[in-house]
């Protein structure tokens, strides 16, 4: 008599939940229209909750598709910080590699790599690039090795974020170069960047006529038996006072000459495809860093320890890297967003000299790194992007005429800095 007497009830509308053990019975007392209405209501709130996710996962696909480039930057960054510290580390083996051969053997990786991707993809003059612009090539690639080996050279005595932070002059010193050889524009505002840009770095090098005798004499670092990489950290300064300021002036000279190979791609503009100035800069690396050895008389440093081949992989692997994901990223990404994107690489560069080397930045070097790296972003969001030019069609060439960001010395390498101008599709 229970049952029938509580389906009446609840037909009247009683609620019965406390003779209702489940959720099934109560769906089965539930009269046919109610049970519709039910239905219904579940459907739309399933609707809803799909509608929900859908909108979430489309927003997130939608925000990546929008910032794949500045991403592909981002990474390119990481993947070059971490060739640096390789190369420091390198510079802690006993004994430390030189860096003509860091430069040649590290550039013979980029330079296969970019022979056989133009061989495979058929594109014309492989080996030596269009006619009309092997001259500017060649002096692309000779500049394009000052760019690199003035950031390998000042590894050896000046700390990773130091070493960074000085290559952020190349877009004050491209803005001057421009002035002159390209007939650009300079701003008076420019050029006050450029000065407080030698202030920055002058609280980097602290040369001792302004700052006194503060010799760094840090001892050579040692390896361990045991041969794990933590071991052979070399410290973040080394050398003499002396040897700091001639590591800051070969690091000048490299600014010069990563200046070089962005004036220089400028002019070559479309003419070329982005792999030829790579092969260019990485033959002529290879060649001038085996002269260099020969008239200096240096001693090639052949592997006697694990961590030496292991460290030599990871300079190659990330150079090389770090490169085409700039090349790919700029060509996704405007100028301002693509400059921003590549000022990360400080913020890596700091982060890992803390974890493998254990440092802090000194005052006076963090202070010099804000100047610079406020200069250097003023010139790049202050500088006009220059007139569209004409494309030409080339195979397995799509170009841009976008406005470069600034550049590093070793992103000078080569990674599609057709500069201010059009960068090339790999």
């Amino acid at each position: 008599m229970t049952q029938p007497i509580e389906r009446e009830r609840y037909s009247r509308g009683d609620f019965l939940s406390d003779t209702l053990e489940t959720d099934d019975e109560l769906v089965a007392f539930i009269p046919r229209s109610s049970q519709e209405a039910y239905d219904v209501d579940s459907s739309r709130a399933l609707a809803e909750n799909r509608g929900t996710w859908t909108t979430s996962i489309s927003s997130l696909r939608r925000l990546y598709e929008n910032n794949t480039g500045l991403l592909l930057i981002t990474l390119s960054q990481l993947f070059g910080s971490c060739m640096n510290v390789s190369v420091k580390l390198l510079n802690g083996l006993d004994p430390p590699v030189p860096p003509f051969e860091l430069v040649a053997i590290r550039m013979m990786f980029t330079y296969i790599f970019s022979i056989a991707y133009m061989y495979h993809q058929k594109v014309p003059h492989t080996f030596l690039g269009p006619p009309g612009v092997r001259m500017l090539l060649v002096v692309r690639g000779v500049s394009g090795f000052f760019g690199l080996f003035g950031m390998y050279y000042s590894l050896q005595y000046l700390s990773l974020s130091d070493a960074v932070v000085l290559t952020f002059l190349i877009p004050t010193v491209t803005a001057i170069s421009g002035y002159f050889l390209l007939n650009e524009g300079f701003s008076r505002g420019q050029a006050m960047a450029g000065f407080f840009s030698l202030l920055g770095v002058v609280l980097i090098a602290r040369p001792t006529f302004l700052f006194g005798d503060h010799a760094v004499n840090l001892p050579p670092s040692t390896t361990s038996p045991v041969g794990d990489l933590r071991s052979i950290a070399a410290p973040a300064e080394r050398g003499t006072a002396s040897q700091r300021l001639g590591a800051v002036g070969v690091s000048l000279l490299g600014v010069l000459g990563a200046t070089g190979a962005v004036t220089t791609l400028r002019a070559i503009g479309t003419r070329a495809h982005t792999l030829h100035s790579l092969t260019y800069f990485s033959s002529y690396s290879i060649l001038v860093s085996v002269l260099g050895m020969l008239v200096f008389r240096m001693k090639f440093i052949i592997p006697a320890q694990w961590q030496w081949g292991l460290l030599f992989l990871v300079v190659g692997l990330c150079g090389y890297a770090a490169q085409i994901c700039l090349v790919l990223g700029l060509q996704r990404e405007t100028a301002s967003r693509g400059m921003l994107a590549m000022y990360t690489q400080i913020i890596f560069s700091t982060i890992l000299e803390r974890l493998i080397f254990h440092v802090y930045p000194s005052y006076l070097s963090i202070l010099g790194a804000a100047i610079i790296l406020s200069s250097a972003m003023y010139v790049a969001l202050t500088k006009k992007p220059p007139q569209r030019q004409m494309k030409t069609p080339m195979d397995d060439i799509e170009t841009q005429t976008e406005e470069e960001p600034p550049m590093s010395s070793d992103d000078v390498s080569g990674k599609s800095k057709e500069s201010s101008g059009p960068h090339s599709k790999i």
